[in-house]
C-alpha cells in the first residue's frame, strides 16, 4: 500500500510540473513574444554597415580583363593539369619504357606502379624544369605584376613549350596533322599551331618509347629462349621456364647496373 501511494504521489507531482511549464509557455515567461518589425526597422537592417568579406577577389594591379574570367581560366588549367602533364612533357616516353622493363624482367608487381610513376615524375621535372623557368619568366611574372590578363599570359607561355615539343616531334607526324587540319605549310616553327604540335609530339613520344622498349626487351627475350630450349632438351617438361629465367634476368640486370644505364640512356635521348 505504501509503494502504491508513493507512485501515485510521483505521478501527481509530474502532472503539476507539466502544467506549470505549459502555463509558462502560454504566458510568454520562457519565450516572450517578438514584436513585429516595422518599416523603419527593415530599412535600418538593409542599410546597416557591413564588414568586408574575407574572400575578396582582386586582380593584380593594372591587369586587364575581368576577375571572374581570370579565375575560370586558372581553375580550368588546374583541372586539365594531369592531361597536360601526359601530353606535353616527356612523362609518356619515360613511363612506357619503365613498363616495358618490368614486363621484360617478368616481375609483374615489382617495382610497383606508384614507384614507376613517382620516378617518372621526378625525371620529367628534371627535364622540363628549364622550360618551366622560361614559361614563368615570359607569362607568370607579367601576370603577377598585372601587366597582362590570364589569356594573354597563356599565349605568352606557349612559345617555350612549342619549341620544346617541336624539338622531339617527327616531321612525318607534323605533316600528318597539318594535312588533317588543312593548315598551310608554316614558314617558321613559331607559325605551327599548338593543335598540330601537341598531337604530333604525343605520337612521336609513343613511337620513341616503344622503340626503346623493344630494344630493352630483346636481351631478356634471348634469356627466355635459351632457358626454354635447355629445359626442353633435358626433358624438364613440367618445370615452367619462367621459374629459372626470371632470377637469371634479375641477376643480369643488377650485375650490369641496369637502372643507371637505363635512366642515363633515357636522359641522353632528350639531349
Amino acid at each position: 500500500m505504501e509503494f502504491a501511494g508513493s507512485q501515485r504521489a510521483k505521478k501527481t507531482a509530474g502532472r503539476k510540473m507539466l502544467n506549470g511549464f505549459a502555463g509558462a509557455f502560454a504566458s510568454g515567461m520562457i519565450l516572450p513574444r517578438v514584436p513585429a518589425m516595422t518599416s523603419n526597422m527593415v530599412s535600418a537592417w538593409i542599410l546597416r554597415p557591413r564588414h568586408p568579406s574575407g574572400m575578396n577577389w582582386t586582380a593584380p594591379g593594372g591587369a586587364g580583363g575581368s576577375v571572374p574570367w581570370n579565375i575560370v581560366v586558372l581553375l580550368s588549367l588546374l583541372t586539365l593539369l594531369p592531361a597536360l602533364l601526359v601530353a606535353v612533357t616527356p612523362f609518356t616516353r619515360i613511363l612506357i619504357v619503365f613498363h616495358f622493363l618490368r614486363q621484360a624482367l617478368g616481375t609483374q608487381t615489382a617495382p610497383s606502379n606508384q614507384s614507376l610513376i613517382g620516378l617518372s615524375l621526378v625525371l620529367t621535372y628534371f627535364l622540363i624544369q628549364p622550360v618551366g623557368a622560361s614559361i614563368y619568366q615570359a607569362s607568370v611574372e607579367p601576370f603577377q605584376r598585372g601587366q597582362v590578363d590570364a589569356l594573354e599570359a597563356i599565349s605568352r607561355g606557349a612559345p617555350p613549350l612549342r619549341h620544346f615539343m617541336l624539338k622531339y616531334a617527327r616531321e612525318k607526324d607534323l605533316a600528318l596533322f597539318l594535312e588533317l587540319s588543312q593548315s598551310p605549310r608554316p614558314a617558321r616553327a613559331d607559325d605551327v599551331p599548338m593543335r598540330v604540335v601537341v598531337p604530333a609530339y604525343i605520337l612521336s613520344e609513343l613511337k620513341t618509347g616503344f622503340q626503346i622498349g623493344v630494344a630493352l626487351f630483346l636481351p631478356f627475350l634471348v634469356i627466355d629462349l635459351v632457358v626454354a630450349a635447355v629445359t626442353t632438351s633435358i626433358g624438364m617438361m613440367q618445370l615452367p621456364p619462367v621459374i629459372i629465367s626470371t632470377p637469371l634476368k634479375i641477376l643480369l640486370f643488377v650485375m650490369v647496373d641496369g637502372w643507371n644505364l637505363l635512366v642515363g640512356s633515357l636522359m641522353k635521348s632528350f639531349a
